[in-house]
């Protein structure tokens, strides 16, 4: 009589039968997948002993179960992502979740070297100054009207130059005659001392500080001799071609103001009336 040869599972003969040989036993096939072959995480059917098996990540897949969600192209040969459990071949994956350079339009691909700002995005090479078209990389760049520039650049295009020096004014400076002027170039035409922040005016429209101005061009007091200058609502008297200050201008010999009052003229001098009167 001969020895059984039986199923650990089913304890029928498998003589004449397909078996696996396991360390617990002899299976018959259907056994053996029912008690050993994995579920596929995409059909959910048994991968059988004798199917091409695929794992990622704790789960397992059918070779033909083991594609793309979106195309269902095959992943088995090919490079994939996983998004949120789902699997995506990279076109699919670039697709609905790289963002499209704003200059050439292509994809601009997971792990690439990009640029983004008001939200867009560049890649890194396609980021140029619309002016000089050299990339802007880490750069400081400006903003105009859908644009973008290097410093130097815009600078030169778009900044107010100096009316003294020509140069492009970056930061701060001054007015004067409704012309920007760096502050270090508006200075007095005589002394060169800096105007801005100061009491100046101007003769032949060339800017001078008071004391140069007075000293090169303002009436000298007949008086005092020191210049009339009319900065700051000064005041003064003319007769003929004499000028005084409103403070120097007085009678020679009294000192009493003659300021809104007659006056006679002495020579050089000027009299009140009653000292003229008087005699010498």
């Amino acid at each position: 009589m001969s020895e059984s040869f039986d199923c650990a599972k089913c304890s029928e003969s498998l003589y004449g039968r397909k078996y696996i040989q396991t360390d617990s036993g002899p299976y018959c096939v259907p056994c053996y997948d029912n008690t050993f072959a994995n579920t596929c995480a995409e059909c959910q059917q048994l991968i059988g002993h004798d199917s091409r098996e695929l794992f990622y990540e704790d789960r397992h897949f059918h070779e033909g179960c083991f594609r793309c969600c979106r195309c269902q192209r095959s992943l088995a040969d090919e490079p994939f992502t996983c998004q949120d459990s789902e699997l995506l071949c990279n076109d699919c994956y670039c697709s609905a979740f790289s963002s499209q350079c704003s200059a050439c339009g292509e994809t601009v691909m997971p792990g690439s070297r990009k640029l983004e700002y008001g939200g867009q995005t560049w890649h890194e090479h396609c980021f140029l100054c619309s002016g000089c078209e050299q990339p802007l990389g880490s750069r400081s760049f400006v903003p105009d009207k859908g644009a973008h520039y290097c410093v130097p650049c815009y600078e030169n295009k778009f900044a107010p130059r100096c009316a003294r020096c020509s140069k492009t004014l970056t930061q701060g400076g001054v007015t004067y005659r409704d012309q920007p002027w760096h502050r270090e170039c508006l200075v007095c035409t005589g002394c060169q001392t800096p105007l801005a922040g100061q009491q100046f005016t101007s003769r032949d429209e060339d800017p001078y500080c008071v004391t140069c101005f007075g000293e090169l061009f303002a009436p000298k007091c007949s008086s005092c001799k020191r210049p009339i200058v009319g900065l700051g609502g000064g005041k003064y008297v003319s007769f003929e071609d004499r000028h005084w200050h409103h403070n120097c201008f007085s009678c020679a010999r009294c000192s009493t103001s003659l300021v809104g009052q007659g006056f006679v003229p002495d020579g050089d001098q000027v009299l009140c009336q009653g000292c003229s009167q008087a005699g010498p």
